[in-house]
């Protein structure tokens, strides 16, 4: 009788928890990082983050950097170089950041993803918003990107750009 008792307060726990997630809004977004035919090549910073309806900050969802030491030193003295990231909030941080910063990504496409009662979108107020990705390489160029949307969605939101250069395709989706 008490593992019939077990079994249901696991069967129980666990379904409460599936409706839970299948409940919970959802961003995902997609960044490819592109081939490029150059001699000297090198993977791009990239910083990922979300401003309001005035263009101020509001939260970071990943910066993306040379994270071990090289010969000239450790990749966070190259951060500045994504100025408008940096401008906004990068200048504030203590790097590395829990969840937030990582290791450049190679080429290809890199999916991101996201729900409510994630660190990074908990407690977004309801509004208007604007997704920003901004890129930067070492012996390159630089690249930014926005993509407006609504949160919380009330219906879903596809939308996509495409970089020239330093981005390919960028697109982001969000399923009430």
């Amino acid at each position: 009788m008490k593992r019939f008792a077990y079994i249901a307060a696991i069967l129980f726990l666990c379904s409460g928890s599936t409706a839970t997630i299948s409940n919970a809004e959802e961003m995902e977004l997609s960044v490819e990082i592109p081939q490029l035919n150059v001699s000297e090549y090198h993977r791009p910073y990239v910083g990922i983050w979300i401003e309001d309806s005035k263009n101020q900050h509001v939260r970071n969802l990943a910066v993306w950097y040379q994270m071990r030491e090289g010969k000239e030193g450790h990749g966070t003295k190259w951060l500045p170089d994504l100025r408008q990231w940096w401008r906004k909030s990068g200048r504030t941080l203590d790097v590395p950041v829990d969840g937030v910063t990582s290791a450049t990504r190679p080429v290809g496409k890199q999916t991101l993803t996201f729900t409510d009662s994630d660190p990074h979108l908990k407690g977004l107020a309801a509004g208007n918003y604007t997704l920003v990705v901004e890129a930067v390489r070492e012996v390159g160029g630089r690249e930014m990107i926005k993509i407006p949307f609504t949160w919380p969605a009330s219906a879903s939101q596809q939308a996509s750009k495409k970089g020239s250069r330093e981005l390919g395709m960028v697109e982001l989706s969000i399923k009430p």
